[in-house]
C-alpha cells in the first residue's frame, strides 16, 4: 500500500533520515518504535509531504507522493494524528471534526462519517458542543483521532497516540486502535509504549539514530535482546 525507498530527509542542513526503506500492506497495523529524537516523527510528516525528501522516493497504491503537497495526499486517503493532538481548542468538538471533512470529495459523506465516528467514540457525541478545551487528556486523543478519520482516510498516521495519558486510558486507546485496524483502516504509529504497541502491531520496524536498524513482526520485536534490554527493561 506505501513503500518508501532509500530516503533521505533534512532540517536545514542537518540529515534526520539516512537511506529509509520500509512498506506497509494493506490492512496492517505497522508499529514504528525507537528512542526519542530517533527520527520517527520525521518519517510521518515525510509521508504527509510536510517535508520533503532530499533523496529517495515514497510511493502509496502505486503512485510517487513525495513531492506532493500535503491537501492532495490526504486527497489520496492517508491522514495524520499529529503528536499533541493539535485540536481547536476554542472550537466545539463538532466543528473539529467538521474541519477532518473539510475536502469537497468528501463533504457529501458527512453525515455517514459522523455517525460511525460516534459509534466508535460515543463520548464524543455527549460531548459534540463542548469547545475542545473543556476535554480530557482522553477525550481530546479521541477527537484527534475522530477529526482525522472525518476524512475518510485508507491509510491512518497515529503519532504518539498515548502520550501524556494515564496507564488505565492507555490500554482502552490501543483496544480503539486495534479496533479500527479490524474494521479495515491500515495504520502507521509511532509510540513510546513498546510492549502494547508490539503486541498490538503486525510487524514494527526499530529505528535509531535515524536508520531502520531491524524489522521483524511485533511478536518476534518483544522477544528480541536488543529490544528487551534497551526498550522494555528486561
Amino acid at each position: 500500500m506505501l513503500e518508501i525507498k532509500s530516503i533521505d530527509a533534512y532540517y536545514g542542513e542537518t540529515k534526520v533520515l539516512w537511506n529509509i526503506s520500509l512498506n506497509v500492506r494493506q490492512g496492517e497495523l505497522l508499529a514504528i518504535i525507537g528512542p526519542n529524537g530517533a527520527g520517527k516523527t520525521t518519517i510521518m510528516c515525510t509521508i504527509m509531504g510536510l517535508l520533503a525528501p532530499k533523496r529517495g522516493t515514497i510511493f502509496y497504491e502505486g503512485e510517487k507522493i513525495d513531492h506532493l503537497p500535503p491537501y492532495n495526499i490526504v486527497k489520496k486517503g492517508i491522514a495524520l494524528v499529529p503528536e499533541g493532538r493539535r485540536l481547536f481548542p476554542k472550537l466545539t468538538v463538532l466543528e473539529n471534526l467538521e474541519i477532518g471533512n473539510y475536502l469537497k470529495n468528501i463533504r457529501t459523506f458527512r453525515q455517514d462519517l459522523l455517525k460511525q465516528t460516534f459509534e466508535f467514540f460515543p463520548i464524543l457525541f455527549e460531548r459534540k458542543n463542548q469547545e475542545a478545551r473543556t476535554l480530557s487528556g482522553g477525550e481530546s486523543q479521541m477527537l484527534a483521532i475522530a477529526r482525522a478519520l472525518m476524512s475518510k482516510p485508507k491509510l491512518l498516521l497515529l503519532d504518539e497516540p498515548s502520550l501524556g495519558l494515564a496507564p488505565n486510558l492507555v490500554t482502552s486507546l490501543f483496544q480503539t486502535i486495534k479496533k479500527l485496524n479490524k474494521h479495515g483502516l491500515t495504520i502507521i504509529i509511532v509510540e513510546q509504549h513498546v510492549s502494547q504497541v508490539l503486541e498490538a502491531a503486525d510487524r514494527a520496524y526499530l529505528l535509531e539514530n535515524g536508520s531502520i536498524i531491524l524489522e521483524d513482526t511485533g511478536s518476534k520485536m518483544l522477544s528480541n535482546p536488543h529490544i528487551k534490554k534497551a526498550y522494555l527493561g528486561l
